[in-house]
């Protein structure tokens, strides 16, 4: 108890300390205000470049608190020098690394805390943070493909945009006009275009429209937050056809890569599932390290616990397979190991296919929309000179 008491005494005159206001060179920030550790963000790249100095400065023997103060004094004013600095004014205090980044979850996940936590047990620190650089890198370079993928679609939708509002609001009306002068009937096709853009006019069915879309969009985000939302949107996001194989390959990867690593750095397999049940953001994988975890407590093996589990389907049988052959082989790390390099190649390659469907995709719809807009458009004007002419 009285260990316990000292160590909260300490956490709680490190948390009285926090407020102090700019940063000096390495050192604690003089003025930071307590309230806004939780809120504080840095860029994903700062992040990555952040693990990879720690990791090659506590390689070469630099202590933790020197190379954060390092770190702190080389980065310009902003969110990652006031946080690196306060990291390791918490660290000179006493607080292990994985306390003190445990202060900002909006930038150090629960993988990241955890497999750091890990690091600390088994002493071998800069080699997890490599790891963790290493994913959080090609994590940042798929969304860029992604990105990358979708920017010329949604240029042109904003374009396509764009001139049909154009075409709508001010080349339509000519031939309303015309059409109405003669006492003719517009096309069908054409008359629903009207319609729509007498809608779009109208100033009090527009901002009902967007009241309505606004406390959908307030509800949807309100239940997604809720046990029951989360549980329904993950299913979705596994279910969904080409990204849900995306999505479990991602998941998978990750999750053996987090197992061939803490395995091989000593670590015991029990905390290695609790770090991976830790990292799975999606209910389904959490339910599934959930029992695995606890069928091994009850003595089974990890091959047995995952088979045992009623979301084992989520785990291909080639894995499981693989993975009983660690265990009776005694690598269960190695295989892990082999097992997260293979599905990291499935998981570029499912990346490929989906940035390559998106683009045709999205231009076929495209194509589709602004082609039934562009005939209902020129249907007046085939029959243009047939109206005139009467």
């Amino acid at each position: 108890m009285s260990i316990l008491a000292t160590q909260t005494a300490q956490k709680n005159d490190s948390a009285k300390r926090k407020p102090a206001a700019s940063v000096n060179g390495g050192g604690r920030p003089q003025s930071f205000d307590a309230s806004r550790i939780s809120s504080l963000k840095i860029k994903r790249s700062e992040l990555i470049m952040l693990t990879t100095q720690l990791s090659v400065m506590i390689d070469s023997g630099v202590v933790l608190s020197d190379a954060l103060d390092a770190i702190a004094s080389q980065s310009q004013e902003g969110n990652l020098k006031t946080v690196v600095a306060d990291i390791s004014e918490s660290v000179k205090n006493g607080e292990s690394f994985s306390m003190a980044i445990s202060d900002y979850p909006k930038i150090f996940n629960p993988m990241f805390i955890s497999m750091v936590k890990a690091s600390e047990a088994s002493g071998r620190m800069s080699e997890m943070l490599r790891i963790v650089s290493s994913y959080l890198e090609f994590e940042y370079e798929t969304r860029k493909r992604i990105k990358g993928a979708l920017t010329y679609p949604v240029i042109m939708v904003f374009v396509a945009i764009l001139a049909t509002g154009m075409l709508m609001f001010f080349v339509l009306p000519r031939f309303i006009k015309i059409y109405e002068s003669r006492s003719a009937a517009l096309p069908k096709l054409t008359q629903v275009l009207v319609d729509l853009s007498n809608i779009m006019r109208d100033f009090r069915v527009m901002s009902a429209a967007l009241t309505a879309a606004v406390a959908a969009a307030v509800v949807f985000y309100n239940w997604a937050g809720t046990e029951n939302g989360r549980r329904t949107l993950d299913y979705v996001k596994i279910r969904i056809p080409v990204f849900g194989t995306m999505f479990i390959d991602m998941i998978i990867t990750r999750s053996m890569r987090i197992m061939a690593t803490m395995l091989n750095t000593g670590v015991s397999l029990l905390e290695t599932v609790e770090v991976i049940r830790g990292s799975c953001s999606n209910y389904y994988f959490r339910q599934l390290w959930s029992w695995v975890d606890d069928k091994i407590r009850n003595g089974y093996q990890l091959s047995e616990a995952i088979q045992l589990s009623p979301d084992q389907r989520l785990i291909a049988p080639q894995i499981i397979q693989m993975i009983r052959a660690g265990e009776k082989s005694g690598n269960l790390g190695k295989v892990s190991d082999k097992i997260s390099v293979f599905y990291e190649k499935k998981f570029e390659s499912s990346v490929h296919t989906t940035t390559k469907l998106i683009e045709p995709i999205m231009l076929v719809v495209l194509g589709v929309v602004i082609g039934t807009i562009a005939i209902a458009l020129l249907l007046p004007v085939f029959r243009i000179s047939s109206i005139i002419a009467h």
